[in-house]
């Protein structure tokens, strides 16, 4: 009885290997991409804040220290 069955094999298919790999490439692509932006929006958003705050630093430097004087009796 299993003479009577044909052995059936897949073929081997490298078109689906090769647009495997196609996909592969364009999907870590875009992510490598998108790694970057976000790289780039953190570091804009960390040089602003970080001028933002050292223009709050200078403005408190010349303002008048109230705790000193308590400090002094």
């Amino acid at each position: 009885m299993s003479q009577e069955l044909p052995h059936i094999i897949p073929s081997p298919q490298p078109e689906t290997e090769d647009n495997f790999s196609v996909y592969q490439t364009t999907h870590e692509f875009y992510h490598e991409v998108q790694a970057r932006l976000e790289f780039q929006r953190y570091c804009e958003w960390y040089y602003t804040t970080a001028a933002h705050h050292r223009q709050e630093l200078q403005k408190m430097r010349g303002e008048l220290n109230i705790l000193r004087w308590f400090r002094r009796f």
